[in-house]
Parts: structure tokens; sequence; C-alpha cells
């Protein structure tokens, strides 16, 4: 991936070179990541609309959800504090 792309990407995603399938699958992590409570079946229709299948769209859960898990388990303890 090319550095420029990577600093977009950090910047804001949404405005960041990217397919629609990859912007549909990160819109869904940050929903996942705001408020999972309200991931919906519309949701997972529009990870379908751009392309994913049942299992595509548990692995991006799974994904998602591990890096909130571990994120906060590292917040809480501290972890890369100075």
């Amino acid at each position: 991936m090319n550095a420029d792309l990577v600093e977009a990407l950090r910047r804001d995603y949404k405005t960041a070179a990217i397919t629609e399938q990859e912007r549909a699958m990160l819109d869904y992590a940050v929903q996942m990541t705001k408020d999972a409570t309200k991931i919906s079946r519309a949701d997972h229709e529009r990870l379908r609309a751009a392309g994913f299948d049942d299992r595509g769209i548990l692995q991006i859960t799974l994904i998602a959800a591990w890096f909130n898990y571990i994120n906060r388990v590292a917040d809480a303890l501290g972890v890369g504090r100075e």
C-alpha cells in the first residue's frame, strides 16, 4: 500500500481513494466500533450489495470486534502510554 493512501486513510477513509467495497467494509467497522447494538440487517445487506457473502461479513465482524477488544484491553492496562 502506498504511503499517500495510508495517510489518506488515517486522515479520513471517507475521502480516500478506495473502492466502494472497501468503503462499505470500513463504514461497517466504524459503526461496530461506535455502537454495535445499532448494527441491523440493513447494514448486512449493504455489505452483501458491495460483494461480501456471509463468510466475508463474519470475517469483517470478527476482525473488527477483535481489534476493538484488544485495544480496550491495552488501554485499560496502560500499554503504550509513557
